[in-house]
């Protein structure tokens, strides 16, 4: 019997050669697992060339709401941003597709599992973590770091040898990931840090100029960290994600250009489109701002970064990020309420919020001078805070009160 391996498949130019080179150099057959998490794109015809190319067996697992709700959710929730800009779509993606893609492999008797992530990246790391932790006895297939293909160039020319069609040519070279969450850009012009995007490498959001001449407002409604509604309407988390997507991208929301650094050490340049999850952090902050105590806001900044780094490091399945996870659960509980945002052409304010659980008391902290603050209070209050100050400038003078 022939060996079986799992490949985590998209139909983009990396994956459509993996198929033919896997059957001529492993002699298996190939189960190619397409993961639906958002992507746009007719997964029908991506399952028709996984089969055209080699594949003896096709998965397409709708993940979408799973996608959402059980890592994308939770990273709101933990404020995780990486490096101040980036909201980490591809990274949130691939736990989860590499969680069922190992679970197929399992139950397909498989001896091996596949990608199409290079040895420079991040996604090597990330799937094959997730690999691991679900099935550590299946061995792991990374073409990149084993074939003579060292460019896009030649990944193009093995297409074109074997009559594979694909979307990127010469001269379209980027390579981009898309889900519900961002759409990511890397290559081409993008590789010279001192060289702005072209104004086609961006492929969802209208840029400023484009948008819209009036300002557009969105309400976006929270129950317990959960989002659940837009503009009164409640919806579904897929629909949901949906309408914010449309929103942001029309108002040129979410657009970030960075240079960062990847886990294994390399500086890369890359660009982000994330319009709806732009709005969706925005939003959740305001109400936490609203609702969480100073300590206990303060304490969870430190814990996104944290969170931030162990999911772009591809650390989702870890006591740690399971451990934080179980803190932030106890913060989301406070956060419910609806924040309205103001939207103007690439730009993102706050123009409202309001919630039940809010800890913003009026009339201590109005201006106007009532029964509810008594400022002779403060004075004793800073003479105890100032009290070490005190002692440290002037240990041996006479304090004069």
């Amino acid at each position: 019997m022939r060996d079986k391996v799992v490949l985590a498949y998209s139909g983009g130019l990396d994956t459509s050669i993996i198929i033919p080179w896997l059957v001529e150099n492993y002699d298996c057959d190939v189960v190619a697992y397409v993961a639906d998490v958002g992507q746009d794109e007719d997964l029908d015809a991506v399952a028709d060339k996984a089969v055209a190319t080699g594949a003896s067996k096709v998965i397409v697992d709708d993940l979408r709401e799973e996608f959402l709700t059980g890592y994308v959710f939770p990273a709101i929730r933990a404020g995780a941003v990486y490096e101040h800009k980036y909201l980490l779509g591809t990274a949130l993606a691939r736990p989860v597709i590499a969680l069922h893609q190992a679970e197929l492999a399992l139950r397909e008797g498989a001896t091996a599992l596949a990608h199409g992530c290079t040895g420079k990246g991040n996604d090597q790391v990330r799937f094959e973590l997730a690999f691991r932790a679900v099935a550590p006895e299946l061995k792991i297939i990374a073409p990149w770091r084993e074939w003579n293909l060292v460019s896009r160039e030649d990944c193009l020319d093995y297409a074109e040898s074997r009559g594979i069609s694909v979307a990127q040519s010469r001269a379209k070279i980027h390579s981009r990931d898309r889900n519900l969450w961002h759409v990511s850009h890397e290559g081409g012009e993008l590789e010279d840090p001192n060289h702005a995007p072209l104004a086609t490498t961006w492929q969802w959001t209208l840029s400023p100029q484009a948008a819209p001449d009036e300002v557009e407002t969105v309400e976006i409604g929270f129950e317990e960290g959960i989002p659940v509604a837009v503009n009164g309407v409640r919806m579904g988390p897929v629909a949901l994600m949906g309408i914010l997507n449309e929103t942001g991208a029309r108002n040129a929301i979410g657009r970030v250009d960075m240079v960062e650094n990847r886990f294994v050490g390399i500086k890369s340049r890359g660009c982000y489109e994330t319009p709806g999850g732009t709005l969706l952090l925005t939003a959740y902050r305001e109400l936490e701002a609203l609702c969480l105590d100073r300590d206990l806001a303060h304490y969870k900044q430190t814990l996104s970064l944290k969170y931030a780094e162990l999911v772009y490091y591809g650390q989702w399945f870890t006591p740690l990020r399971e451990s934080i996870d179980a803190f932030v659960d106890t913060t989301r509980r406070a956060i419910t309420g609806t924040v309205t945002l103001s939207l103007y052409k690439g730009n993102v304010s706050v123009s409202g919020r309001r919630s039940p659980t809010s800890m913003y008391q009026h009339d201590v902290a109005s201006f106007t001078m009532n029964d509810a603050y008594d400022q002779k209070d403060a004075a004793g209050f800073i003479r105890i805070v100032g009290l070490q100050t005190r002692g440290r400038m002037a240990p041996h003078a006479e304090v004069v009160e």
